[in-house]
């Protein structure tokens, strides 16, 4: 008899309350981007840089000691300044308390692209808050292309995989959540790679997007059945 089809849930929410209300369970990771200063209205870039700590934080602290959390994160310009968000996770992991097991750079871009506003490259970073062997499987340290995405600013297909990889293969994660789904490339990956999938946006035409965004497991192919362009920025 074959085994079940992996599950996803997609849940129309605030993020920082669903982890509130809902405990991380055994054999649970995340793989997350956290939004950038232009999504959070009403917030200037010292009230994000601390949201965006504390959220870190948050989301590392709710990770049982058998998971992991995973940002992907593309650094941005502000007013002519770069806002490194690969800093602002590590200094929410060392506020924590907790390891970075490693640091890739992902090129959205191909090597040697000029770009004057958002760098052409994002960090993935991955966090435990109990120590840990060296990994057995950690994937390359620079991935030349983050593989295919849904609109220009989504998490690439081959990052979701590679993160994703590390989490089935070591950490033998069996669910993944993404608390900032976006339109649900994160939770394809995992279901691909075979792992339960759960994602929380506030946006309900991106939690629509989110239940049917499929990915395969080969590299050069995506399929999204609801292709139809989302105003709304993601990470």
């Amino acid at each position: 008899m074959s085994a079940a089809a992996p599950s996803r849930l997609v849940v129309q929410g605030e993020a920082i309350a669903w982890l509130d209300a809902n405990p991380a369970g055994e054999r649970t990771s995340v793989l997350t981007s956290l939004p950038d200063v232009s999504e959070l209205s009403g917030f200037d870039l010292d009230a994000w840089r601390a949201w965006f700590i504390a959220a870190a934080r948050r989301i590392v602290r709710w990770v049982a000691e058998d998971g992991v959390a995973i940002f992907y994160q593309s650094d941005i310009r502000h007013r002519g300044a770069l806002v490194d968000k690969g800093y602002l996770v590590m200094r929410g992991a060392e506020e924590e308390g907790a390891a970075v097991l490693w640091h890739k750079i992902v090129c959205r871009k191909p090597a040697g692209t000029i770009s004057f506003g958002r760098p052409t490259y994002s960090h993935m970073i991955a966090v435990s808050v109990a120590p840990r062997e060296v990994p057995r499987h950690p994937g390359p340290d620079v991935l030349p292309d983050a593989g295919l995405m849904s609109w220009s600013r989504a998490t690439g297909a081959e990052a979701c995989r590679v993160a994703c990889r590390f989490l089935r293969d070591d950490i033998a994660a069996r669910v993944v959540v993404d608390p900032f789904c976006g339109r649900g490339a994160v939770l394809a990956a995992a279901n691909a790679m075979g792992l339960d999938s759960v994602g929380i946006d506030l946006s309900a035409k991106r939690c629509r997007a989110a239940r049917t965004h499929v990915v395969t497991n080969e590299p050069s192919r995506s399929v999204d059945r609801d292709a139809s362009p989302l105003p709304e920025p993601h990470r």
